[in-house]
This record gives structure tokens, sequence and C-alpha cells, in this order.
């Protein structure tokens, strides 16, 4: 099974704590041109549900949406987060825990929802279904939760996203597995899945690249990766070498973003 959708090696290895996550977050809140971050473009889009809306995040990991808008979250909704990672749903909890919210946290696999028929107002996966291994059943799941208006959120990335990033990391990598690399959810195809099963979809891009000073930060980013284990220290020491070559001549970084977002509808 890919690594993108091995739910054994998601949850055992790459998100088993928050550190993988926490590094390749870190480059984007650090770098990222958009003065207007991630999490406030998102919710954004978010605040047009209900005032007292049911809302449910399939795959929370650290719950940074919410604590980076949590000046933003209206007082009546009631929230559920998930995530399969026992990891992913402790690190969400101290993030959250001191925003005063009364959050429900609940480890919940998107493919089999254990939650009544339109139970929710919003649903909202965020990075995620390109880890879900049969995203038909998670959507027909989802769509099954949503109320007759509900909507879903679905972010993810396009093709070129951190395109010279993955450069980097098939230059280090011993073991070249597609598995690695190919991303099964993306800005091209995602719409066309989402359509099976939802009536209504629109797609909007957030436009964003990042610009880095330190070569510090790229390296933990990809020590973080999938395949990080597969990584040879020679070969990462010499491409370290060439970005701070690099960074001394140019005094910048710049890596490719593209990323956005489904809103899709009964």
């Amino acid at each position: 099974m890919p690594r993108f959708t091995d739910q054994k090696y998601l949850t055992q290895d790459q998100y088993k704590d928050s550190s993988n996550l926490d590094a390749r977050i870190a480059l984007h809140q650090n770098y990222s041109v958009n003065p207007q971050s991630w999490s406030r473009w998102v919710f954004e889009t978010l605040l047009q549900a209900p005032a007292t809306a049911n809302v449910l995040e399939l795959g929370c990991g650290t719950g940074t949406l919410w604590k980076e808008c949590a000046d933003q979250i209206p007082a009546g909704w009631n929230i559920t987060l998930t995530d399969l990672s026992d990891g992913m749903l402790d690190s969400a909890w101290k993030n959250l825990v001191v925003t005063g919210r009364n959050f429900k946290f609940e480890k919940v696999d998107a493919q089999t929802l254990p939650y009544p028929d339109k139970s929710f107002d919003l649903v909202i996966a965020n990075h995620m279904l390109y880890h879900v291994p049969d995203r038909v059943k998670a959507l027909n799941e989802i769509q099954r939760v949503l109320k007759d208006d509900g909507t879903l959120i679905a972010t993810t990335v396009g093709e070129k996203h951190m395109q010279e990033m993955y450069g980097w990391l098939k230059q280090v990598n011993l073991n070249r597995r597609a598995d690695m690399f190919d991303n099964p959810f993306l800005l091209e195809n995602g719409a066309a899945e989402i359509k099976r099963t939802f009536s209504r979809v629109e797609k909007t891009q957030y436009v964003d690249n990042l610009e880095i000073t330190k070569v510090e930060p790229i390296i933990n980013y990809i020590r973080s990766s999938i395949g990080a284990e597969d990584i040879s220290e020679e070969l990462l020491n010499s491409v370290e070498k060439e970005l701070t070559a690099y960074l001394e001549q140019h005094k910048k970084i710049i890596i490719t973003k593209d990323s956005g977002m489904f809103r899709a509808m009964k």
C-alpha cells in the first residue's frame, strides 16, 4: 500500500506525534509571503456556516486551524475534532485547551463516521483526504452526516506544490519509490472525485509562495517527510552545502506553493 494512504504507517510513524507536522507547519508560518495566513484564509469560508452550526473536522492534526483563529470562532458553534492518530489528538488538545472553548476530541476513521445522518452543518477535511485509503467511502460518509444544506470544505495541494522541496527529497533518498511522492488527491483531480457524491463543487486557489532565508528549516522539513528513514546523510549534507552556497549568493530561496480548497454542497 502507498505510504500516502497506509494508515498503519501514518498513525504509528509519520503522525505518531506532532513533531513531523510541526516542522512542516513552521516552514509555512515563518516564510510564507501572503500576509493572510492559510488558517485565516480557510476560516473566512468556514464563517459562512450558521452561527449555531454543528461542525466536524476530520484529520484535525495539531488543531492549528482553531488555535490561530480562536478569536473568530462563533460562540454558538458546537465543534467536534477528530483524527485517526492518538498523538495528533493529544497535541490538538494541548494546543486548544488554553482557548477555553469546549471542543470535543474523538478518534475517528473518515471512512466509517460514528455519527447519525444529517448531524452536521459543516464538515472540514483540511489537507487529509489524500491520506484516506477509500475516498469514495469517506466522501459518501461525509455526505451522509451533513445536513441537507450542509457544506464540505476540503483543502489540498496542486501538482506544483513544494516542487523544489520534492526535488531535494528525491536527491537525498536512497529508495525512490513512487508512493513517497505521488499525491492521489490534488486540486487538479479532486473536484471530479467530489462531484461523484456532491451536486455542486467550487474550487478556490490560495496564492502564496515561500521565501526562505535559512537552510535549517528546509533540512528539518526534509527530515520530517514521508520516507525520511531512507535519507542518505551524505547526500543530505551535500544538498545542505549547495543550499547554503545558494543562499549566500541570492539571499533567499523561493519555494513554490500551490494549494486551495473545494467547497462542496449536497
